[in-house]
């Protein structure tokens, strides 16, 4: 039996797994993500390769990390979230670990965990929209992951949907990360419940009076009691999101669109109405078959187990 590790770099954390062929965990450990420093990144992840291995025999390491990565899987060529740039990190831990690494975006190997394992198992194209503080994706085509020309395809929260719109982090403007993101829900709470607080009286409640207070999970808590506001935040952001699914479908034709990420442990909140502008947007398709949307079912697990099977797929 082919035993891997796999390595998800988050924000917070480092975490790791030895995981078989059938997806299984056998072991895991984790370390806090140093920032800003490739040096102490590569030392967490290599404590977390060497305390894995001392119980297991392994044949290679899969490392998921936030950011775009060189198009041969071996360069972080920028990550934001850590303040790095053109970082070698899959020579930097190969020397260290004396195995073969395949680093991969952090979307990608959720995708590919999904599509393996979980709920785009039974499909051989399907796609990944991973809403959280931004929005990430991923798509695989005909059983293949779509990494593009230089490596840095799937970015699907950085699609423009309103020209001229808000500034995005990435430098353009209009971005979808920015009107459907975690981020966005927030955002959009704030305002309506300054504008309108007689609406918002079950949201501004949950965050002592104050509208800069919201955050998400109010926003979830408070749509879950009824509030108007939190139910009107899911719908813009679903908005948002389901005419970028529709758009999606015309373009890959997946037989499953999955949605992951914090955000859409709101459920049906979320979902319900990215469902019913995604078929708005597909009228014209509705007497022809089209993809299913429905949330990813890896949960946090999603990161370690990908990350492990493409790299037993890339060292077969």
């Amino acid at each position: 039996m082919s035993l891997t590790i796999g390595v998800d770099i988050g924000g917070t954390k480092v975490a790791a797994a030895v995981v078989d062929e059938s997806g299984e965990i056998l072991r895991s450990t984790r370390r806090p993500t140093p920032s800003q420093d490739g040096d102490a990144l590569v030392k967490a992840v290599c404590e977390c390769v060497a305390e894995l291995s001392e119980a297991h025999e392994v044949t290679s390491v899969g490392v998921g990390t936030a950011g775009w990565i060189s198009s041969d899987r071996s360069t972080l060529l920028y990550s934001p979230n850590m303040g790095m740039r053109d970082v070698p990190l899959r020579e930097m831990i190969q020397k260290s670990c004396d195995l073969p690494v395949y680093i991969e975006n952090d979307a990608n190997v959720a995708m590919w965990a999904e599509f393996r394992f979980g709920a785009a198992k039974e499909v051989d194209t399907a796609v990944l929209y991973t809403v959280g503080t931004g929005i990430g994706g991923a798509l695989v085509v005909s059983g293949k992951m779509v990494r593009g020309t230089h490596g840095t395809a799937g970015e699907l929260g950085h699609t423009r949907v309103v020209p001229d719109g808000r500034r995005c982090g990435c430098g353009r403007w209009g971005c979808l990360e920015q009107y459907a993101s975690g981020n966005a829900l927030t955002l959009h709470a704030q305002e309506a419940a300054k504008s309108n607080p007689h609406e918002a009286e079950i949201l501004l409640d949950l965050a002592g009076g104050d509208a800069d207070r919201i955050t998400g999970s109010m926003v979830t808590e408070a749509a879950r009691r009824g509030d108007r506001t939190a139910l009107r935040g899911f719908n813009f952001i679903g908005r948002f999101l389901g005419n970028a699914v529709a758009d999606i479908i015309q373009a890959v034709d997946p037989g499953v669109v999955l949605l992951g990420g914090g955000v859409v442990d709101a459920g049906p909140f979320l979902i319900d109405p990215v469902r019913r502008y995604c078929n708005d947007g597909l009228a014209t398709r509705r007497e022809t078959p089209y993809a299913v949307i429905r949330p990813a079912s890896m949960g946090q697990n999603a990161g370690v187990i990908g990350a492990a099977d493409l790299a037993r797929a890339e060292d077969a």
